[in-house]
């Protein structure tokens, strides 16, 4: 009996960006060896460090069927696009889970709400296509790394990105073209929380940021379809490591990299990604950079590590204060947004910000 599922869109990234190796060593959804790996220690069951895990996960009378099964088909959408050949059917505990994965179980977390969402059963195996164009546009590694080599750039830093560029976000992006022959912008565009800023606020912004400002031989932007975690610092080795994949060779991790709401410290990721130098290579050089603000004596964006001034003299360049600001189409303060680039936002109208 043919066994098939039909998958989400966040399901179908994630076997796209596995197809194409952005999850490299990944070719297929997850065993329960490598899931309870990730889940408990953060490496493969080759060892390999890898922070997430990466699985499908199926109905009750589906994984029945399937533990049976050497196939599972994949559909979207009604169309058949792949099919698991399948190593292992497995549940989950996902209570526990979430809890090792985001450091908390509340529900007020957008990655615990998500993940708690999905079923407890899991399908591993490798994945084969049976449609080719659910591959078209892609985010290819194969055509990145052919970019950065053409452009006769030896050392890359890559940059994660779900917001619009302001000027501390900039001030990090200079510090990685001083240390970098180029610099890959390249933001996060799949699924994120409803009132985050829109694919078309975050590429626009960048593209009047790179015409206006940057070099242009200089900087690529490309943006790289995966639903965002709000993982904290897992996800951002996990992002580490997908730019690796995509020819990097440097990553910029700053303060609270790929958290939300407060559930991470400042600098944990950057805590944990110093902790899993020591248990193996990443493969990627690390640029672990203090968080920017502004300073009034110094007049300009700095950071704890070049700037002497103390509180008193500093302001936070808030990322929730500059999303309000431009939520009533009125400019951020200039010395948090570049003008060109709120007016780039500020004419998106609605279109600015996910809608719930």
């Amino acid at each position: 009996m043919k066994v098939t599922h039909d998958i989400n869109a966040e399901t179908l990234q994630d076997l796209i960006n596995i197809r194409m190796g952005l999850y490299f060593p990944l070719d297929g959804f997850m065993t329960s060896l490598d899931y309870h790996n990730v889940v408990d220690q953060m490496m493969l069951s080759d060892h390999t460090l890898w922070t997430l895990p990466i699985t499908l996960d199926v109905p009750h009378d589906t994984y029945k069927q399937t533990i049976d099964s050497d196939r599972l088909f994949l559909t979207h959408d009604n169309k058949e696009i792949a099919y698991i050949e399948v190593s292992d059917c497995f549940k989950i505990d996902a209570k526990s889970d979430v809890k090792k994965i985001f450091k908390t179980d509340d529900l007020l977390h957008p990655g615990v709400q998500m993940e708690l969402a999905r079923q407890v059963y899991r399908v591993g195996g490798k994945i084969v296509l049976t449609d080719e164009s659910i591959l078209k546009g892609a985010l290819d590694p194969e055509k990145t790394r052919k970019h950065f080599f053409n452009n006769g750039w030896k050392t890359i830093v890559g940059f994660q990105t779900r917001n619009p560029i302001h000027k501390a976000h900039e001030h990090l992006q200079r510090v990685g073209l001083e240390v970098c022959d180029g610099l890959f912008i390249n933001p996060l565009i799949g699924w994120k929380k409803a009132g985050d800023f829109s694919e078309k606020a975050v590429m626009q912004a960048y593209e009047c940021m790179i015409e206006t400002y940057y070099p242009k031989d200089r900087v690529h932007l490309q943006g790289l379809r995966t639903y965002m975690r709000y993982a904290g610092p897992r996800e951002a080795v996990f992002h580490a490591i997908i730019r690796k994949n995509l020819g990097c060779t440097h990553f910029i991790i700053g303060r609270d990299q790929a958290g939300v709401g407060g559930y991470y410290g400042k600098y944990e990721a950057q805590d944990l990604a110093r902790l899993l130098q020591t248990q193996g290579d990443l493969g990627i050089q690390l640029l672990l950079l203090k968080g920017p603000y502004f300073c009034a004596k110094c007049d300009q964006i700095v950071s704890e590590k070049h700037c002497g001034h103390d509180d008193r003299d500093t302001t936070p360049v808030s990322g929730t204060m500059i999303r309000e600001t431009l939520s009533r189409n009125e400019r951020p303060d200039p010395r948090f947004m570049r003008s060109e680039i709120a007016d780039v936002i500020i004419a998106l109208g609605e279109d600015k910000f996910i809608r719930g």
